[in-house]
């Protein structure tokens, strides 16, 4: 499971590391948690990508309430193309949700510690998504949402959790945009990234409560007892 990020790069750099266009202002954000707004980028049928903020927590278009989506934070890549409620967008709505890090807890002697997963060159991480458009009424304004598509962990990550955010890089990022991809070949890249692209850290029960958003919720603490 995938429950908290953060995403502080600037997002005009951003925007210009994957050739999209910016829309919107991004405050950084050290605890961005389902509901919130998240960092999106989705590819238009005429190839462009724009780089916008998503609410956190796919909708399903076929959904009677919004609420739902506070379930569906996470899809697990397995079952992307038979669950109704995501294999639509698995097919048509593909996108990245952007992370500079994310948390994952790990139980320890005197409870679970947070620990903050980011990558060694302290770049942004693509994370593979799917997107949905959804209203209440024909007259009611649209709501964008979105989830995190998981898969099984790493070496490194299975000491932390049982499952871990579905990474994609290099040429993977365009075929995972591209509505052309067939289903195999999509199913394919969401496999588990090397050890070596990831870094982890124990960090402090404040990002517990999503109120705490400070760079501070990054530093570093002593290992926890096992």
């Amino acid at each position: 499971m995938c429950g908290r990020f953060a995403f502080y790069t600037p997002a005009e750099a951003v925007a210009a590391m994957f050739d999209a266009e910016l829309e919107g202002e991004f405050a950084p954000s050290y605890n961005i948690a389902p509901t919130q707004p998240a960092p999106v980028i989705r590819q238009g049928a005429d190839g462009r990508r724009n780089l916008c903020g998503l609410r956190w927590g796919l909708v399903p278009f076929w959904a009677r309430d919004a609420a739902i989506g506070n379930r569906l934070i996470n899809a697990r890549a397995e079952t992307l193309a038979e669950k109704p409620a995501f294999r639509r967008a698995f097919r048509k709505q593909r996108c990245l949700v952007l992370a500079d890090g994310f948390f994952e807890w790990q139980k320890a002697a005197d409870g679970k510690t947070p620990w903050f997963i980011y990558s060694p060159d302290r770049g942004p991480l693509a994370l593979a998504g799917m997107w949905e458009r959804w209203r209440a009424a024909d007259d009611a304004p649209t709501l964008d949402t979105c989830t995190i598509i998981t898969t099984r962990p790493n070496n490194m990550m299975s000491a932390l959790h049982n499952r871990m955010p579905a990474i994609l890089a290099g040429t993977a990022v365009g075929r995972w945009l591209d509505p052309a991809t067939d289903v195999a070949e999509l199913t394919a890249l969401l496999e588990p990234v090397a050890d070596d692209m990831l870094q982890a850290v124990p960090v402090s029960r404040r990002v517990n409560s999503p109120a705490n958003n400070d760079a501070g919720l990054l530093d570093a603490i002593s290992p926890p007892s096992q």
